[in-house]
């Protein structure tokens, strides 16, 4: 198989620590960086092992496969653009991560949530890292509401152009923490129990 390579990102912790995780080349990819992921994965120590994690713009999967290294019990990735799938199931096999599953679909697609994988409950940790350029922050907040992907008490990782304007997030989404690293924001919201 051919896929045209931009290069490696690595496994910062855990289990999997110092692996390599290829990249391809793809429009809108952009791996997140180590710094970072070192920072996000800092401020999610406490509740990534056994956890159940939704990535739902893979790209790389240097978000997803970071947890599963951290100890997540289960990560499901989603990806639409073909090359990156391919990569994924590369790097997913390549270090053994078992706990990995990948879908080849649209997050925006209503059919991507048909899968089993979806019935399950739901997901403790939801990432949400589009490609800056295709404007899908919001309608990505408003699909983790409407097929109630979230367990009560889980987290949601953002990560958006820093000069985008803000979200609107369900009221229940407490902002937990907050930065800015270069051009983009990180956001990390807790999902706090309503009645």
């Amino acid at each position: 198989m051919s896929i045209n390579q931009r290069g490696d990102v690595r496994i910062i912790s855990g289990s999997k620590r110092g692996s390599k995780l290829r990249v391809v080349d793809a429009p809108g990819l952009r791996p997140s960086g180590d710094r970072i992921r070192e920072m996000v994965f800092a401020w999610l120590q406490d509740s990534i092992a056994d956890s159940r994690c939704l990535d739902l713009y893979a790209g790389s999967g240097a978000l997803g496969f970071e947890a599963a290294s951290r100890g997540a019990a289960e990560v499901v990735l989603i990806e639409k653009n073909r090359k990156a799938v391919d990569m994924l199931r590369e790097n997913a096999q390549r270090v053994k991560f078992e706990q990995v599953e990948i879908i080849a679909a649209d997050a925006t697609a209503a059919a991507t949530y048909q899968s089993p994988l979806f019935s399950n409950g739901g997901f403790d940790l939801v990432f949400i890292d589009p490609p800056f350029a295709d404007d899908l922050h919001q309608a990505s907040v408003d699909i983790v509401q409407r097929h109630q992907l979230l367990k009560p008490a889980a987290s949601v990782y953002i990560e958006v152009d820093k000069r985008q304007q803000p979200l609107n997030v369900p009221e229940h989404w407490q902002l937990h923490r907050e930065k800015v690293a270069g051009d983009v924001r990180v956001q990390l919201y807790r999902v706090i129990a309503t009645d």
